[in-house]
């Protein structure tokens, strides 16, 4: 009790300390069936999601035991194929790609997927050294894209 706990508060490092708190950032993670990502990716792109990260995943949910078909052929549920789709937004508000989400991939059956939500600090382009939501604008890429073509 003699002596006193030093505790420390450290800021998240940025370069530059470029982003503003205004720029509310967040990432939408979406784990979908595989038959349903053109719907998922036409609801998104149709919202004003300009960016997306696709990834191949196995799994399963509270579906355990239970048989489904993929392509035909009767799959057992210990590691069933989905899609993980990724969004990080800024502008597009939050609520506005949940509907467009929920809206493409809802059948009401037990594995239609689930929506995760996560806060983001910070975001920062390498090729410029943007931060926070001017590195997740398209409009940033204009000069660029006409630079390389």
């Amino acid at each position: 009790m003699d002596e006193a706990v030093v505790v420390e508060s450290h800021a998240t490092a940025t370069l530059g300390n470029k982003a503003h708190k205004t720029d509310k950032m967040t990432k939408v993670k979406i784990l979908i069936n595989e038959s349903k990502f053109d719907h998922l990716k036409k609801a998104l792109n149709g919202i004003g999601v300009t960016g997306m990260t696709v990834v191949n995943v196995f799994g399963y949910g509270v579906q355990k035991g239970h048989t489904t078909y993929y392509r035909g052929v009767e799959t057992d549920a210990d590691q069933l194929p989905k899609d993980r789709v990724e969004v990080v937004i800024s502008k597009v508000p939050l609520q506005k790609v949940i509907e467009a989400a929920r809206k493409a991939f809802y059948t009401g059956n037990i594995g239609d997927g689930k929506i995760f939500i996560y806060d983001i600090e910070n975001v920062i382009r390498v090729s410029t050294g943007e931060e926070g939501a001017k590195a997740l604008a398209y409009n940033g890429d204009a000069e660029l894209l006409r630079a390389t073509s």
